[in-house]
């Protein structure tokens, strides 16, 4: 059996459901479901949250269902006149790994981040989560 087609997409205000659907999907694949379900927000907050330029969530879906994705911020910069995206938070569901997601998003948010104009998009890894340097590291530059 082929594997399903796979979107991706930008969350807006009203896709509320969805990323309550993601925050599952980060839930499990962190193992820390009460720090993403726990004390879920409001619609309200969640929808004016998603109406924030600066907020980008992105999930990847198979046919309805949201089986991975990534919530990254817009940083303007003091330094330089410049902004930089910062992925938050990036996860695939087991099921679903190894199949590019993970790729996906993050090809998804750097055409994001060149429409905003965006100097950069970077992302921090714990030592010893080697899936996660390995992605990371076959798209960019690692620094230390």
């Amino acid at each position: 059996m082929a594997a399903p087609l796979i979107t991706v997409r930008r969350l807006t205000p009203t896709d509320v459901a969805p990323l309550r659907a993601l925050n599952a999907v980060f839930g499990r694949a962190f193992g820390e479901p009460e720090t993403y379900g726990a004390e879920p927000p409001s619609d309200a907050y969640l929808a004016a949250l998603l109406g924030n330029e600066h907020v980008i969530a992105l999930v990847a879906l198979a046919a309805d269902d949201v089986v991975g994705g990534l919530v990254a911020y817009e940083l303007d910069k003091f330094e330089r006149a410049r902004r930089e995206i910062y992925i938050y938070d990036l996860a695939v569901a087991e099921p679903h790994r190894r199949q590019g997601i993970a790729t996906a998003l993050i090809e998804r948010l750097r055409e994001i981040a060149g429409e905003r104009g965006a100097w950069v998009v970077y992302v921090q890894a714990d030592r010893g989560d080697e899936p996660a340097i390995a992605l990371y590291e076959k798209l960019g530059t690692r620094e230390e």
